[in-house]
């Protein structure tokens, strides 16, 4: 799960990290109100939209005027923003963070990850901030500095030092180089985080240390401990589809094709979604049900799938072991009853109870396709999709 900038701000400066002063808007006469609450005579406006690379998209201005700040707002509040992360579908701008200028003398990079190949905690910092990590690893991959934090003592100050010093700060930043550092560290394991990315993080004329941005992500199977934390969730930012899968309890990812998959298992999942390729077909969806899929939540898994409307064909892929063929078939005659499957089915049943589960199929009455092999399935699937494509265009 993902928070806005301004969200993680207010986490981080609870924990000894400095921001510039702002304030949130809704509306471009919130925005003036917020310009004159903080004072001075020059402000940034950014649009809360949860991605990076905003200020190349038109979604940071500097501003030097109410108007301005009037103007500012008025382009981007209510209107898709499209950045180079977002895709060409953009997000919606629905609030913006309106904050105080800052004399920027020097910018750095900081990022805190889940390193699942160490199985640690890292930590990468630059002296090049500004730009995004993967341009800093291409340009100047000298610059980056990589610590990782063993999960048992977690971040030591010595490390802290040994990044600032790294980073080549004065000795007089030093010492709040490493208060930063700590607090970051332990809003990163406080809150279950995934991701934590300041750029940049600056050195300011008068020489302190300040947050200029701010980027977190968080473990969703965590959220359940974390309250506050689930709060902040805005649904406005997601994909609609995934946000209805799971709050259902489905794990779900949206794609660009047009058949959708239901499958049991994550890796049966994946294969599915090569052999829908090799077969010449797109996925709309990765889709797992689980180990222990009732028939209910097979239906929701259908609703879910229909929900995309690019969805023209779906293929179901069950190898039951801990999951039960019939009950699959069961929910899958449920759901084409009670759902309404308009779009071709095909269904591949393999493991415990399989014969019982084909037997549902075929008794239903149903319009179901069926198939023995995996490779089978996909190729079924393409091949009604195409068939069906070509009716309607008759």
């Amino acid at each position: 799960m993902d928070i806005h900038e301004y969200q993680a701000k207010e986490l981080l400066s609870r924990n000894s990290v400095q921001i510039p002063r702002g304030g949130l808007a809704y509306s471009p006469e919130q925005a003036t109100y917020r310009a004159s609450e903080i004072g001075g005579g020059k402000w940034v406006v950014k649009a809360q939209i949860h991605s990076g690379a905003r200020g190349k998209a038109g979604g940071i201005r500097v501003c030097e005027s109410d108007k301005e700040v009037s103007d500012a707002a008025e382009a981007m509040l209510g209107r898709k923003l499209v950045t180079n992360q977002t895709g060409p579908k953009g997000k919606l701008v629905s609030r913006l963070y309106i904050e105080e200028t800052v004399d920027i003398r020097q910018e750095l990079y900081l990022g805190i990850v889940l390193d699942r190949k160490s199985e640690r905690v890292m930590i990468v910092a630059s002296a090049s901030g500004g730009m995004e990590i993967e341009e800093i690893a291409e340009k100047e991959p000298d610059s980056i500095i990589r610590v990782t934090v063993d999960p048992g003592g977690g971040m030591q100050q010595f490390q802290a030092r040994e990044i600032a010093f790294g980073l080549g700060l004065e000795n007089k930043l030093i010492g709040k180089a490493v208060d930063t550092l700590m607090g970051c560290y332990r809003v990163f394991r406080d809150y279950d985080a995934t991701m934590l990315e300041i750029n940049p993080l600056v050195v300011t004329g008068d020489g302190n240390l300040i947050a200029l941005d701010a980027k977190m992500s968080f473990d969703e199977n965590a959220l359940f401990r974390r309250p506050e934390i689930s709060e902040l969730r805005d649904k406005s930012q997601e994909d609609p589809r995934e946000t209805f899968a799971s709050d259902r309890g489905l794990s779900y990812v949206g794609l660009d094709g047009d058949i959708g998959c239901i499958i049991n298992g994550a890796g049966l999942a994946m294969a599915t979604m090569d052999m829908i390729k090799i077969a010449g077909g797109e996925p709309a969806n990765f889709l797992d049900i689980g180990g222990g899929a009732s028939p209910e939540r097979v239906s929701k898994a259908f609703r879910a799938v229909l929900a995309d409307k690019n969805v023209k064909a779906i293929l179901v892929n069950i190898f039951a072991g801990i999951n039960r063929c019939d009950w699959v078939a069961e929910g899958v005659v449920k759901a084409i009853r009670e759902v309404g499957v308009e779009v071709p089915l095909v269904v591949r049943l393999s493991g415990t109870k399989v014969e019982e589960g084909r037997r549902i199929l075929a008794e239903s009455g149903e319009s179901v396709i069926v198939a023995e092999t995996l490779a089978e399935a996909a190729d079924k699937a393409v091949e009604a999709l195409r068939s069906a494509s070509g009716a309607k265009a008759s």
